[in-house]
């Protein structure tokens, strides 16, 4: 039997993540909604930090996979808790890697090898508008008492033939979002998000309409 979970004094909401970027990610946003400007350093968690372990996502959806994985944190806590699933969606592939995202090459969380076989794959499609791709992102909030919610939002864009940028992580580098700032000339902007500074990354990202479309309850539930 696993030893229980110890939650630090202060913390109000936990992060199904192991990943320390999704948390900066996640923070950065909540503090841009009415009601969660303040919320302090240390206030959220994640299960990384909690030392929880990952639940298997066997859902067939981003939907189902993120209330998997904010049901158990809400669970184990006691606290209400918050959980993403994210992935790509590739036009030309009928939308894969989709939900496989994160293992597309085979091993969880190997970014780069699930670049290089996603690039791969479309060396032969050269033509932009073939190349289109969407970023999904389902967000679940559940509390303690059982209340759950779930959100959906895409960034759309075209991928390009090569990594670029160092920001963000997963497929960041080879996608050229539609939503972007012109640039100067007025021409619609070239860069990937992982060439834009996080706070235009979050001003247009799937992740970023998801959750602050969830904020308002986030800020209820704390």
């Amino acid at each position: 039997m696993s030893a229980p979970l110890v939650v630090p004094d202060g913390a109000r909401l936990v992060l199904a993540t192991h990943n320390r970027k999704k948390l900066v990610e996640l923070v950065a946003i909540l503090r841009t909604q009415p009601g969660l400007d303040a919320l302090p350093d240390g206030a959220v968690v994640t299960a990384g930090d909690l030392g929880a372990p990952e639940p298997v996502e066997d859902g067939v959806t981003f939907e189902e996979n993120a209330l998997i994985k904010a049901r158990a944190l809400a669970r184990a806590t006691g606290l209400p808790a918050v959980a993403d699933d994210s992935g790509l969606a590739v036009d030309v592939l009928g939308g894969s890697p989709g939900i496989f995202s994160a293992r597309w090459a085979g091993r969880h969380g190997d970014d780069q090898a699930n670049l290089d076989l996603l690039l791969a794959q479309l060396s032969a499609i050269e033509n932009p508008e073939h190349r289109r791709a969407g970023f999904v992102c389902a967000a679940a909030l559940v509390t303690p008492d059982g209340d759950e919610q779930v959100t959906r939002a895409e960034m759309r864009g075209t991928l390009v033939g090569a990594a670029r940028g160092t920001h963000g992580f997963g497929y960041d580098p080879i996608l050229v979002p539609d939503d972007q700032a012109p640039s100067s000339d007025g021409t619609p902007g070239t860069l990937t998000s992982a060439e834009l500074t996080p706070d235009e990354k979050n001003a247009i990202s799937h992740r970023g309409k998801a959750f602050r479309a969830l904020a308002p309850r986030i800020a209820e539930a704390l």
